[in-house]
């Protein structure tokens, strides 16, 4: 695995990747070369078997500023077709952490300011501290949240959208919450432990039966109707009851002993 970036580091340890956004001076905002390092890890995560769980963090003060002044004021003279391509690989970045086939979690603090809230929103799961600020804020400088819109409308659903979208407004953690932009809100001082026990209790599934889960779930929310559901999903069913990892974990439920994968 590359573990070389400019924008990014890649930490391994314990089967747990922790994918660090790297610009603390600028509190992590992103341009085209951290949107294109992103998107290139978690390429390369998808193909590394010894990954279990992958988590998104920020260095320094922030997650994430959103994006650069320094791209944004380029990105203002670009034609048409050069914003297109731009974008198109913005949409690809978030594309490819949410079809990430290990379970990703987003930590979040500081700040999550316009499209660092597609990366988050992006993930299985995203945790906060309570004073973390939060923000879509395109609208207040006269462009849209478009990249970033069907991970945060999956999210808080349309109308918590509405809300946040076309007023700009920032909310603490707590109200991150409440719009359930993330799944949990704590105080600073427990959002390692909390982290530590939601990591324990995804390392404690099986590691096929958690990527095809996340397969399941993308396609009867997004690819299939209810019709196709009823074939699809037995056959998914059937298919892993008669795979190693299905025929271990059922063996180590009826013997009352832990399966191989969960030490």
């Amino acid at each position: 695995m590359n573990t070389k970036f400019n924008t990014i580091e890649i930490e391994i340890t314990n089967q747990i990747a922790t994918v660090w956004l790297n610009r603390p001076q600028i509190h992590n905002a992103f341009n085209e070369v951290m949107i294109s390092e992103v998107l290139d890890i978690f390429t390369e995560i998808n193909k590394t078997d010894n990954i279990r769980v992958v988590l998104l963090r920020g260095r320094g003060k922030s997650f994430c500023a959103g994006a650069d002044l320094n791209w944004m004021r380029d990105v203002a003279k670009y034609s048409y077709e050069q914003n297109y391509k731009e974008s198109l690989q913005l949409s690809d970045c978030f594309y490819a952490i949410y079809n990430c086939t290990k379970p990703t979690i987003a930590v979040v603090h500081g700040a999550a300011i316009g499209g660092a809230n597609g990366l988050l929103a992006a993930c299985d799961m995203a945790i906060c501290d309570n004073e973390t600020v939060f923000s879509l804020s395109e609208v207040k400088i006269g462009i849209v949240p478009a990249c970033i819109s069907p991970y945060v409308i999956k999210r808080v659903g349309e109308y918590g959208a509405r809300e946040l979208m076309l007023t700009g407004k920032r909310i603490n953690g707590p109200e991150a919450e409440r719009f359930r932009l993330v799944n949990k809100s704590l105080s600073a001082d427990k959002l390692e432990t909390y982290l530590a026990e939601l990591i324990a209790l995804l390392m404690s599934s099986g590691p096929k039966a958690m990527s095809q889960c996340k397969t399941l779930i993308d396609q009867v929310s997004n690819k299939i109707t209810l019709e196709e559901a009823l074939s699809y999903t037995a056959k998914m069913i059937a298919e892993i009851r008669a795979s190693e990892e299905g025929q271990e974990g059922m063996a180590a439920f009826l013997e009352k002993r832990k399966a191989r994968w969960n030490f």
